[in-house]
């Protein structure tokens, strides 16, 4: 049973990270416009660098994607639970460090400010899935130690 829910978390990253290459590298443009919502506001070479840097983020959600899809077609290759924990905590970590790098927006958004809107569209799922993923992971690296 529990290498069944480990297999479903592996899965729900593999995906997750992998949507996040798609919207950070091959959709950096649509993904600019969400973080950059004011159409004013795009006229300047720090939007072309918005969309530019895409392709930074986009990476590094490609080789997360890929670490976990080999995580999940080899859950033979991690033999102790320390080594299932650590790769868990690991995306926690990854989750927990988009969630956590949009709460100072999200603060913002509560007080009427803010460069983007936490709470509405595609940043909301983005704060939401990263929250459960990073809750989820945690949550089973701490359950497969004690």
């Amino acid at each position: 049973m529990l290498d069944h829910i480990i297999s479903a978390v592996f899965l729900a990253n593999t995906v997750w990270y992998g949507l996040g290459f798609i919207a950070f590298y091959i959709r950096r443009d649509v993904f600019a416009k969400v973080v950059v919502p004011v159409q004013a506001d795009r006229n300047n070479s720090a939007y072309a660098a918005v969309i530019e840097s895409g392709r930074f983020m986009g990476g590094f959600n490609f080789a997360l994607s890929a670490l976990n899809l080999g995580l999940f077609l080899n859950l033979a290759g991690l033999e102790t639970p320390a080594q299932f924990s650590l790769m868990l905590a690991f995306n926690a970590l990854a989750h927990g460090s988009q969630f956590f790098g949009n709460v100072p927006m999200a603060l913002k958004n509560r007080q009427g400010g803010g460069l983007w809107n936490v709470f509405k569209g595609v940043m909301l799922q983005i704060f939401v899935i990263d929250f459960g993923l990073m809750t989820a992971n945690f949550a089973l690296a701490l359950a497969i130690l004690f």
